[in-house]
């Protein structure tokens, strides 16, 4: 019998021989793409090495556990049956020809099955032919288990004694406590579980990435998207490298677009070691005193190069087209480059990938046809796709609040089911309204205005002062009362659902209060310009200026922190001096950072605190995978440090003298209203007490928008502690890697795995779960849920790049109509000059930085430009840094220009394409009387 199969030899029904894995590389081998050499080691060779031995009895004998059986009985009897594998002998047939095949790769110069098909060698690493030891798992693994799938790698394995302990550990993962509880509570039986090994040779890769070949923003199966940094592969996959994207034209290989990234990492090999890349080209796991991986800088000439030329991007989706036809089906690919050639380290078919319309393929694909999509006041909450979570819950969420909303402006029997929702296109998130719902909606607007303006029903501001907000409080606080750590699974599950139906309910007033609001200051906007305002007089702005929202007092709060600071001997440097990591880390487990005095800390953390308690609940993004700054304060400790070195405006100044100017031009206009001789006749007086009744009303409205918004997430600190709590567990259940990964399941996984147990609270002297680390060195089996949170995550990072159109379908008379509500230019603009809307008063130059995030915080310097999708009131902070600010989507009563104004600062809102034109450290002219955003080119 051979144990031994050449990838090439590897058919496609051969998944019960040789596992998927080795299945899916055959198929790259016989297809003639460029594969770095390899083998299975068959399920036979496991079958024969438990008969060997005589193992199988008592195998089956520790493996049958009782169905009361503990977490801890399945690491002893897991311990038992892996040490019957390490204490079994090699039968000599099976070292034989794994030595041999073995031997073959380390003679091959790249003339077999892992030859290039243009007749090149395979560039791979010497010294002693590393290889990558994989478990390959069998059909009756996969077909019968929802949660199936262990896998295991061990990698930059050397020599013939080397590899048969990689072997057996890989044959005895079978038998981890996780992969034996999951095979119980699905009912496989003993006699069904065998595993093939994948054996293959490392790539010494100078570039790596991922490629998709269809387009995972649009859909487009003409567009091949091409992710690349320097280095090695693991940190792209893993998306904690910054990479090069490249969108190329299938058929003719022309480079439709491209993203060349400040790349200032790369993974590299440790310590002289082999890559730590597999023919996956993840991590899986390591093999015991190898060289692994580990991140430097990249070198100073290679940071804004791209790491693909047109030319060689070209070469690359040829092969992706080349796979995509093999397999009939679009596919996730992973790749490397050695010596300037390409190799294909794995190859798996897209999941969730959208489907382009049938009359375009540039539209979107609507889930409803008959209704209208916009992209309106939730927007400002949500600017990237969604994590699969969270759109699963919040769809039902909204579409529960927001229908009760509206059956209490305009009548319970004018909003029908199926009228409203909040679906996800592409991954963004979008308002549906159905066609007909809409029409009968628009005949009682009249009477839902007055409804709002009155404050009836829990409506507008009087609605949410004293009834949405204090009952949100309530929920929060019956809830907050309960430890995490000892409810179960289910009751976790039920808290996240039950505070985001009320973060829904809550976030629903709120845009009952936001036309209220935005009417208010139209209305007196209107009036003053038409009426009042000569030459010379102030803008209607000024008039609104100076009141403290809560982003304005969390920012006087944190300037307060840093004065004091500066008062404490020692605690000023102290904090300068410790990177915001390690400040952020130190926050989070209360313990001092290392190499700070502990007295200065006991001083510095609870003073922090209290503000990460009365401030820290504001989103980023309404999107719950995204940390919250009681989660992740760096943001916060940089704005601190910005002002601990003296920069920046005290925000206590800045708003009394906004305050003050907005008095006295109130006191003089109306002193100059009632003194003319118009002041004078009844039309003056009409007009005077018109003047005073629409500034008054814009006063009290207009700030009451930001205080309403900041308090959105008042929930969310809580959510993401139920959420990553679960996640914990479902980390020592080994469904999945980490537990952040909890956000990237499905509700319906979720639910799953919580019905299944996998949830329940660890019982007291268990063992601890296995870090992610921990996982990859001990060889632990790959938690099962691991790769298909990978690959969502690729997923999402394509979905980020595309830019999400404000209105669907795109019909001329609709954004006619819609434009005004949702300003966002023209996503087609060429040019230098980038037009949107001027929100804020002002001409600037200077350089931007565009950021995506809060991960990108700490890049933005004092002076700079921000440029960003749109800001919430979490991104307050930075406007103290910044000297102008620039978005894609926004307008004159949005987040961003009302700080703007406040500081002073110009702002260029709704240009629909400013983070995909501008790069961070481009000069650029912010005119914000203008609306316009001019990219400047150095003279000569």
């Amino acid at each position: 019998m051979t144990y031994i199969y050449n990838f090439a030899d590897v058919q496609a029904g051969d998944v019960a021989v040789a596992g998927g894995k080795g299945v899916g590389l055959g198929n790259l081998v016989r297809a003639g793409l460029p594969v770095p050499p390899g083998f299975v080691l068959t399920t036979a060779a496991y079958e024969a090495f438990v008969d060997a031995n005589g193992l199988q009895a008592r195998i089956e004998e520790l493996a049958a556990l009782p169905s009361e059986a503990t977490p801890q009985d399945y690491e002893d009897a897991s311990a038992a049956i892996r040490a019957l594998f390490t204490g079994g002998t090699m039968p000599s047939a099976i070292a034989y020809e794994l030595a041999a095949a073995y031997e073959r790769l380390r003679a091959d110069d790249g003339d077999r099955d892992g030859d290039r098909d243009d007749g090149a060698p395979v560039a791979v690493r010497g010294d002693g032919a590393p290889v990558a030891v994989r478990s390959s798992a069998t059909a009756e693994d996969l077909a019968s288990a929802s949660f199936a799938g262990q896998q295991e790698t061990y990698l930059n394995v050397r020599g013939a004694e080397a590899l048969d302990a990689a072997v057996l550990d890989c044959w005895s993962s079978l038998w981890t406590a996780r992969a034996m509880a999951y095979r119980d509570r699905e009912g496989i039986a003993l006699g069904d579980v065998r595993l093939a090994v994948v054996v293959q040779r490392m790539v010494e890769a100078e570039a790596a990435g991922v490629m998709f070949t269809a387009n995972p923003a649009n859909g487009r199966r003409d567009q091949i998207v091409i992710s690349a940094a320097w280095g090695l592969g693991e940190s792209v996959v893993s998306g904690t490298v910054t990479t090069d994207d490249v969108v190329v034209e299938a058929g003719s290989g022309r480079v439709l677009s491209r993203r060349t990234a400040d790349k200032e990492v790369m993974t590299v090999y440790a310590d002289g070691g082999a890559p730590d890349q597999a023919a996956e080209g993840a991590p899986d796991g390591h093999a015991p005193d190898q060289g692994g991986t580990a991140e430097q800088p990249v070198p100073a000439v290679l940071r804004n190069r791209a790491v693909l030329d047109d030319g060689a991007a070209a070469a690359l989706a040829r092969y992706g087209s080349r796979i995509a036809d093999y397999f009939g089906t679009p596919q996730d690919i992973e790749w490397a480059r050695a010596d300037g050639n390409f190799f294909m380290l794995q190859s798996r078919p897209i999941t969730a990938l959208p489907e382009p319309a049938a009359d375009t393929p540039d539209t979107w694909p609507l889930p409803y046809p008959k209704g209208l999509y916009f992209r309106a006041s939730i927007v400002e909450q949500l600017p990237d796709p969604l994590s699969p979570l969270f759109a699963d819950l919040i769809d039902g969420s909204v579409t529960r609040s927001l229908q009760a909303l509206m059956n209490e402006a305009v009548g319970s029997e004018v909003v029908r089911d199926g009228d409203v929702g909040l679906p996800t296109i592409n991954g963004y998130a979008y308002y549906y309204y159905r066609t007909s719902g809409m029409w009968r909606v628009m005949g009682k607007a009249p009477g839902a205005m007055v409804a709002l303006a009155q404050g009836k029903a829990h409506m507008g501001v009087g609605g949410w002062r004293e009834f949405s907000h204090p009952r949100y409080k309530d929920v929060l606080k019956d809830w907050s009362a309960k430890s995490a750590g000892e409810l179960s699974g289910e009751e976790l599950f039920e808290g996240v659902r039950t505070l985001l139906d009320a973060g829904t309910v809550y976030y629903t007033a709120v845009e009952s209060v936001i036309p209220i609001a935005a009417t208010s200051e139209i209305s007196f906007r209107a009036y003053y310009d038409k009426l009042i305002r000569r030459a010379g007089d102030p803008p209607a702005e000024t008039f609104l200026l100076g009141y403290d929202s809560e982003p304005i007092l969390a920012e006087k709060s944190l300037y307060d922190l840093a004065a004091w600071a500066r008062e404490v001997e020692g605690l000023a440097p102290a904090i300068l001096n410790q990177p915001t990591a390690a400040l952020a880390e130190a926050q989070r487990s209360w313990l001092p950072p290392a190499g700070m005095d502990p007295a200065l800390w006991q001083q510095w953390h609870p003073r922090f605190q209290a503000h990460l308690d009365r401030f820290g609940h504001a989103v980023y993004n309404l999107d719950f995978a995204s940390p919250v700054p009681a989660d992740d304060p760096s943001a916060l400790l940089d704005t601190v440090k910005f002002y601990l070195r003296g920069q920046g405006n005290d925000p206590h100044e800045r708003q009394r003298l906004s305050a003050a100017r907005r008095e006295d031009q109130t006191e003089r206009m109306l002193a100059r209203l009632g003194r003319t001789r118009l002041g004078r006749t009844r039309l003056g007086r009409s007009r005077r007490a018109a003047f005073i009744r629409l500034l008054r009303w814009a006063q009290k409205s207009a700030p009451v928008r930001e205080d309403a918004l900041a308090d959105v997430g008042l929930a969310w600190p809580l959510i993401r502690r139920m959420l990553l709590e679960l996640g914990q567990r479902l980390v020592y259940s080994g469904v999945i890697a980490r537990p952040a990964d909890v956000f990237w399941l499905r509700q319906q996984e979720l639910q799953s795995a919580v019905e299944f147990g996998l949830a329940a609270p660890q019982p007291p002297g268990t063992a601890e779960p296995l870090a992610p680390v921990a996982v990859a060195i001990t060889g632990a089996a790959r938690p099962v849920r691991a790769d298909v949170v990978e690959e969502r995550k690729m997923l999402w990072r394509g979905q980020a790049k595309a830019a999400a159109p404000q209105l669907l379908p795109e019909t001329r008379w609709m954004k006619r109509v819609f434009e005004s509500m949702m300003p966002a230019r023209s996503q087609d603009q060429q040019g230098d000059v980038i037009k949107g809307v001027g929100a804020s008063a002002g001409r600037v130059s200077a350089p931007a930085r565009v950021l995506s995030g809060p991960q990108d915080f700490g890049q933005m310097a004092p002076g700079e430009v921000l440029v960003a999708r749109i800001t919430t009131p979490a991104w307050t902070s930075l406007f103290a840094m910044a000297s102008a600010v620039v978005t894609d989507v926004g307008g004159p009563l949005s987040h961003s220009s009302i700080v703007a104004r406040e500081y002073g600062i110009p702002a260029v809102l709704g240009t629909g394409v400013a983070t995909q034109r501008l790069t961070s450290g481009q000069q650029i002219t912010v005119d914000g009387d203008a609306g316009t955003v001019t990219v400047e080119h150095p003279a000569g």
